[in-house]
């Protein structure tokens, strides 16, 4: 009796059916690394392998994706017994990153998504105060960054406040604290906040990559500045900020005045208003003299009778320039002298002092406590303390 035999088409045709039929196989999600890319027609045909398999993909709409060699990615499509050449391949429909990748992907989803809302407008952003005499900083109280902006803040100008807000700036529940931070210093006696951390991965930065963090910043009413990274990395927390500052340092350079500058610019500006005064002065009493003298010149030709007539008009005339110059000089004074008040050195020399405290102006008694040793900045040197006992209401935050 002659075995009956398959021919290799109904065999090819059974194993398309058995694929076919099986719908736990449509629009499955499959992970591995691309390999042996290539691109024919707009057709792209490649490997997707693991540690200890391989498998065929084809992907009809390549331009739709962007990918290479080496790229872990994660593939959905179904897979497809071709009778004609005997082969079975994976039809993608759609490549996704994973990993990385798919942090950097959730961030592009995000970004355009906050884009639309409107949290990255101009017109949202506000201006950065004229007057800064204490800044929140949102950042971890270990490491180099609160350091790095204490230093700054410390060279610039040391009689800015600066107040943190200490919290985690990677890992698990980062992000709520960073939000918390934000909007309990947007309601404290700051005029800024900057927002930092040092460099790190995309995954450290995740935190800064929130939503919930993008809502803190978009809705605080005071300035803040965002400093999240190396000057090449970027953040949501940067778009939706009113300023972003390439490093913590930098942030701190732009926000702290340096009173140094402010100091030489008001001794210049005093020195420009003495010449100024003076110039005025020597060229006005210049012209005057001048005048007179060319009127006492051509008078001499007049008789005597109207020469002394003349000659009382002058003194008459005399008499209401000295006065004019007189008044001129007046003015220079008590101009001199209110820059002089003004001056940061002689305040002390009225009698008042600066107390600090670690570095700190202390302005009030709620910033200090018994045993604290302070140091008291006079107009001759500086007088180091420690505080007895300390009168007045003092309530801690």
């Amino acid at each position: 009796m002659e075995e009956r035999a398959l021919t290799v088409t109904q065999i090819s045709m059974y194993f398309k059916q058995i694929f076919d039929a099986e719908e736990m196989l449509f629009n499955v999600k499959v992970m591995g690394e691309i390999s042996g890319l290539s691109i024919v027609r707009g057709v792209a045909y490649f490997t997707l392998k693991d540690e200890n398999a391989t498998m065929s993909c084809v992907c009809f709409d390549s331009q739709s994706f962007s990918f290479k060699n080496g790229d872990k990615v994660i593939v959905t499509g179904t897979p497809k017994y071709y009778v004609k050449g005997g082969k079975l391949n994976f039809n993608v429909i759609k490549i996704s990153n994973y990993g990385l990748g798919e942090l950097y992907q959730k961030f592009l989803e995000l970004k355009e998504r906050l884009e639309k809302k409107g949290y990255f407008d101009d017109s949202h952003k506000i201006e950065m105060p004229t007057t800064i005499k204490r800044i929140g900083v949102v950042t971890s109280k270990e490491g180099a960054v609160i350091q790095d902006i204490i230093n700054v803040r410390t060279r610039r100008n040391p009689y800015i406040d600066i107040v943190l807000y200490p919290v985690k700036v990677q890992g698990i529940n980062a992000e709520y604290e960073i939000a918390n931070g934000i909007k309990f210093l947007d309601s404290y006696n700051v005029d800024l906040i900057i927002v930092a951390r040092g460099g790190g991965s995309l995954e450290d930065l995740q935190p800064f990559n929130t939503e919930v963090v993008a809502d803190a910043v978009y809705n605080a009413q005071k300035f803040i500045v965002s400093a999240v990274g190396h000057e090449t990395d970027f953040t949501i927390c940067d778009f939706c900020s009113d300023l972003r500052a390439p490093t913590p340092s930098a942030a701190a350079e732009l926000v702290c005045f340096n009173i140094n500058e402010k100091v030489q610019e008001f001794l210049t500006l005093n020195q420009r208003l003495k010449l100024a005064v003076k110039n005025n002065y020597v060229n006005k009493n210049y012209e005057f003299n001048s005048t007179m003298n060319n009127l006492i010149k051509l008078f001499k030709f007049l008789n005597s009778d109207r020469t002394e007539k003349l000659k009382g008009k002058i003194v008459k005339l005399k008499f209401v320039a000295k006065k004019y110059f007189d008044e001129i000089n007046h003015n220079y004074t008590v101009i001199n002298s209110k820059l002089q008040k003004l001056n940061p050195e002689e305040i002390l020399k009225l009698g008042y002092a600066t107390i600090k405290l670690n570095g700190n102006n202390i302005t009030t008694v709620k910033d200090v406590c018994v045993d604290d040793l302070i140091t008291i900045k006079m107009k001759d040197g500086c007088v180091e303390g420690k505080v007895i006992s300390i009168n007045g209401e003092k309530n801690g935050i």
